[in-house]
């Protein structure tokens, strides 16, 4: 495989890894962040949210910036904005400060992703498609499992503004590399921007994904997070009849008559919102119910991005051999089988056998989301790419936060009906149940693809029939 195949999808999974990270390492650090900027902690969730809201709000425009200046100009114009944001963040002397600075990074951020991966799918022919979507599934399992104990690691022997600056060599690295290996390529065409679409979705998707987030958390009062949850679905199906209306929608939902990319998008929404919650659920069972420290809670629960990682090398002979269809069923049953076996952790499992739960649970995690990643553009057409870039990050971004969201509400039910304030150990088994027979539910969306679905990007047809696949070098040989 040309050298320039190999390394852009490893230059986008660094920047993705990049992104990923900085929106999980905050998290543990924003006591130690109040204290320095003489703020209450409960304000500091500002940081977050702003993030997230920016992320959302941009998201939809990331599609039509790409088509009009130019993949590697936005993907290196991106990557810019968020260095520079991350920057800022950085020598932020005060709250206002610091959520200027992290609107500034969710835009970056907003762009980097979805530009990002539309860069690998014009730069990697269908063949090698899914080891490279392999790398870019990585990035997003380890910066939730990694941002937290790293952000502990950092407050507690350095200071706070590490956890921002350690982003700047990364991003200058991926500025240079950007520039010497990656084409700007740009879509043939003048689409006008959809500037009543680009608002709709925006906003409807920001009220969506800051009202799920804060869903039983006890941060926001409720009737506002309901408010928030109302105006997002109320702009988003503002959205929707508007989209139908248009010729050059920002998010193009005719793209759904695709059936390959309508049962990833579908099936993979749902999947990811019950995987989606892990991240929150297992940090506060292994800490608040089991009493572990952060940092060590961190290390256990490490095995999930380790198990993600070796999954790297194996997707593609997997996916080549049994097919699209046969991997996310069986693999949506094994994924989910895991997240309920998490619901009979207690203080006295072994360490060794949370450890090998978690391990064996993000390898198959990983291989689910390898496969959904891939299979969203598996028969989009070329002019159409960077819609459906831009479709799928959307949707990835409000899957997740409707899984966090759900984790939360769950716990916060679990509490009201055992007329408690503090969790213990016994309070999670009934939210990793809910959210892996969430996860299960997406085997209904992957059942009417064919045997034969995705075929030229996994190569199983070419197996099936005992022929050579196209590009050797998918295969893993």
């Amino acid at each position: 495989m040309p050298l320039r195949q190999v390394l852009v999808p490893m230059i986008v999974a660094c920047a993705l890894f990049m992104e990923n990270l900085d929106s999980t390492v905050i998290a543990t650090a924003l006591p130690k962040i109040a204290e320095s900027l003489h703020e209450d902690p409960l304000r500091l969730n500002l940081a977050i949210t702003s993030y997230l809201l920016s992320l959302a709000v941009f998201i939809p425009l990331s599609g039509w910036v790409a088509d009009r200046y130019g993949a590697r100009s936005v993907f290196r114009a991106a990557i810019v904005v968020f260095t520079v944001g991350s920057a800022c963040c950085g020598i932020s002397q005060s709250l206002p400060e610091l959520v200027a600075a992290r609107i500034l990074q969710g835009i970056g951020g907003a762009m980097m992703v979805p530009v990002g991966r539309l860069v690998m799918l014009r730069t990697v022919p269908k063949s090698e498609l899914v080891r490279a979507m392999s790398y870019l599934t990585v990035p997003a399992l380890i910066g939730p499992v990694l941002g937290p104990p790293l952000g502990g690691f950092i407050v507690t022997y350095s200071s706070w503004r590490w956890i921002f600056y350690i982003n700047l060599p990364i991003g200058l690295l991926g500025i240079v590399l950007a520039t010497l290996f990656i084409e700007n390529i740009k879509e043939i065409g003048d689409w006008p921007l959809d500037l009543r679409g680009f608002l709709l979705a925006g906003t409807g998707l920001a009220g969506l994904m800051f009202g799920f987030e804060n869903a039983g958390r006890g941060v926001l009062p409720m009737p506002l997070v309901v408010a928030m949850l109302l105006g997002g679905a109320i702009c988003t199906t503002l959205y929707v009849l508007h989209s139908r209306l248009h010729a050059y929608p920002i998010i193009d939902l005719k793209l759904l008559r695709i059936p390959t990319l309508a049962a990833a998008i579908t099936g993979g929404s749902l999947f990811r919102i019950g995987i989606g919650a892990l991240p929150f659920l297992l940090p506060l069972m292994l800490q608040l119910g089991f009493g572990m420290s952060p940092f060590a809670s961190g290390l256990l629960t490490f095995a999930s991005a380790a198990g993600a990682m070796s999954m790297k090398m194996t997707a593609a002979p997997i996916i080549r051999s049994l097919g699209f269809r046969r991997v996310l069923l069986g693999n949506a049953v094994i994924s989910s089988a895991f997240v309920m076996s998490y619901a009979w952790f207690s203080p006295e499992t072994p360490h060794w056998l949370i450890f090998l739960a978690l391990l064996a649970g993000g390898f198959f995690r990983s291989l689910q989301f390898t496969c959904t990643n891939t299979l969203i553009f598996a028969d989009v057409p070329p002019p159409l790419m960077s819609r459906a870039t831009s479709f799928q990050s959307m949707a990835q971004q409000l899957s997740v936060s409707v899984g966090v969201g759900i984790g939360a509400l769950l716990l916060h039910v679990t509490l009201a009906l055992n007329g408690r304030t503090e969790l213990s150990a016994g309070d999670f088994s009934g939210a990793f149940l809910t959210v892996a027979l969430i996860s299960l539910s997406s085997i209904f969306f992957y059942l009417p693809l064919t045997g034969e679905a995705g075929a030229e990007v996994s190569g199983h047809h070419a197996a099936a029939k005992g022929g050579a696949m196209p590009g050797r070098g998918a295969t893993g040989d």
